[in-house]
């Protein structure tokens, strides 16, 4: 007769068995193509639940005004092509994280931009559905998510390079109820998962001129795996000494109170880190952007990019009759940010100093989630009144000098 041990046993070796063929294929992923290379282009519009169809129907409207600002013809084809059914609604009736016709439809665009999905929580009363987010992030391998976060008056460029697709969230919905007594989750480092996440950030400083990079973990305590962690960006930083980028590590406890330091906060550049600690740095550091509302975010592989919210899809405030008031920022953030990664770097710079003025220096319109303040509509014509403006530059420039 087996026991609780026999069994808990042998879903672990089950895990770690996928865990294995998942390396396996992690190895097989073919080389990184740059979107900015391709002539036609397919832009993925994921709209999600809750507030998530109201957000990104304001930031594909942003994006396709600055776009039609190009002069004829544009020297690509681009094309939005709409995806729907990641609603919880239609997860929950066929008991998965994303229904295999979506997942068909996401993998037939180059990029994808996507709206916030509800995940139940354990006793809700419905299935234990796994994150849409973190499936997607699995099944397209997007390994890297960068979260900027720009404070210009206040001396912070931060770009926070988050490993996306191991540590706890990878078997987030696979932990073991041992008995009675023992709950039991897990957290997974491979040599490879680190390999690529630090090489990106190191990369990424290369490429734009920063100096620094900043590793965070809890290696001090988490040893094996965090341990690893820090082992490999040792490594990978000796090889950018030449390129005159320092590393250093910090512990994320110490990390969460520097980045809230004005003494400390411009110190700070590139940062890197295992999947928990990224989720929760970021949103600590968009708080002081503005809040989470503000904040875009992009999950990047070798083959597809998504670029989406980082927040939830606040579906209290649906509930309540307050989703027309959701604050579009982040989504229009990662709608530039989509822009960018596409080779559209200016009409990416119209929207993100545009939304700047707006949300961080001018203010003339308020979003405040209630009737108190405007809709995400009409807040994203204030940003488009700036993101389209002849002046937008000087005026920029002008804004952030008064705000130092």
């Amino acid at each position: 007769m087996s026991t609780p041990l026999d069994t808990t046993m042998s879903q672990i070796q089950q895990l770690l068995n996928r865990q294995i063929e998942r390396v396996n294929q992690m190895k097989l992923s073919p080389p990184n193509t740059p979107m900015a290379n391709l002539s036609n282009i397919t832009i993925g519009v994921c709209p999600g639940d809750g507030i998530g169809p109201v957000i990104a129907t304001e930031a594909q409207r942003v994006m396709q005004t600055v776009l039609d600002q190009l002069p004829p013809p544009s020297h690509r084809h681009i094309q939005f092509k709409p995806i729907h059914g990641l609603t919880i609604e239609n997860r929950l009736s066929l008991g998965v994280a994303i229904p295999p016709t979506v997942l068909a439809d996401l993998k037939s665009c180059h990029v994808i931009l996507k709206g916030p999905t509800t995940t139940p929580q354990v006793g809700m009363g419905v299935a234990n559905i796994e994150s849409a987010n973190v499936a997607m992030r699995r099944e397209l391998d997007l390994f890297a998510n960068v979260r900027p976060v720009q404070i210009p008056q206040l001396g912070i460029d931060w770009t926070f390079f988050r490993e996306n697709t191991e540590g706890e969230y990878v078997l987030g919905s696979q932990g073991i109820e041992v008995n009675h007594d023992i709950s039991l989750d897990f957290k997974i480092t491979t040599q490879l998962g680190c390999e690529r996440i630090i090489r990106a950030a190191f990369e990424f400083a290369k490429q734009t001129g920063k100096k620094r990079v900043s590793v965070v973990t809890k290696s001090n305590v988490i040893k094996t795996t965090d341990g690893r962690f820090s082992r490999v960006a040792r490594e990978i930083a000796e090889e950018y000494k030449a390129d005159g980028i320092q590393s250093d590590e910090w512990y994320v406890d110490i990390m969460a109170a520097k980045l809230i330091d004005p003494a400390r906060q411009s110190d700070f550049s590139v940062l890197v880190m295992p999947n928990l600690y990224g989720d929760i740095l970021t949103d600590e550091a968009a708080q002081l952007q503005g809040g989470v509302g503000t904040a875009g975010s992009a999950n990047i592989g070798n083959r597809w990019a998504m670029f989406e919210a980082i927040h939830g899809s606040a579906p209290r405030m649906v509930s309540e009759g307050r989703g027309d008031y959701a604050d579009p920022s982040s989504m229009i953030k990662a709608g530039a940010m989509l822009l960018r990664h596409i080779g559209l770097i200016d009409q990416a710079n119209q929207i993100e100093q545009a939304l700047t003025l707006c949300t961080q220096i001018e203010k003339k319109w308020i979003i405040t989630g209630r009737s108190d303040g405007v809709t995400a509509s009409q807040f994203a014509d204030y940003i488009l009144e700036w993101a389209i403006h002849p002046d937008l530059d000087t005026h920029y420039s002008k804004g952030i000098a008064h705000a130092s």
